[in-house]
């Protein structure tokens, strides 16, 4: 079933699929959105990969995000490309991406432990293969690996054109 999703105020901000995918994949972190307890919002800050299909997270064995997920894999990602004041304009320009659709534990192994070298291989870049595996395997038996599925990307900027 396709989610509702209302059109953005101002299309003529709408960002193109290239411009939101350089975004997600140049970015580190964002902030995740699910449902909280009680009905209250949950939305965490949290580093992720994106690996051009899915948005992928770890997490704790347990831990807010699951009991989360637990209630609905319906989830909102939010990654803000660029933001600068613009004081003379009284004014922000900013380029941000959000991301909606289902959120799942990975529980398959191969699945989990790709997905986690990705994440560390992104966010450290410059590091030795051996020595992110290391860390993995110490951590291993500690961490659970979301993979955030999209069923839409919506980008949108302000302030200034986008540099695209």
């Amino acid at each position: 079933m396709q989610a509702p999703f209302r059109p953005l105020r101002r299309p003529a901000q709408t960002l193109g699929a290239a411009a939101c995918q350089a975004i997600l994949r140049q970015g580190t972190h964002g902030v995740l959105a699910l449902s909280g307890e009680d009905g209250w919002p949950y939305a965490v800050p949290l580093n992720y990969w994106w690996d051009g299909a899915r948005v992928w997270f770890h997490c704790a064995t347990e831990g807010g995000k699951l009991e989360a997920l637990r209630r609905s894999p319906k989830a909102s990602f939010c990654v803000v490309g660029r933001a600068e004041i613009l004081p003379e304009r009284f004014a922000t320009a900013y380029r941000s991406v959000i991301v909606f659709g289902e959120l799942r534990e990975v529980t398959e192994p191969a699945a989990a432990r790709a997905a986690i070298e990705g994440l560390t291989a992104h966010l450290a870049p410059r590091a030795p293969v051996e020595a992110i595996r290391a860390e993995i395997a110490r951590g291993w038996g500690r961490l659970r690996m979301l993979a955030l599925t999209p069923t839409r990307v919506s980008g949108k900027w302000g302030g200034l054109p986008p540099e695209d």
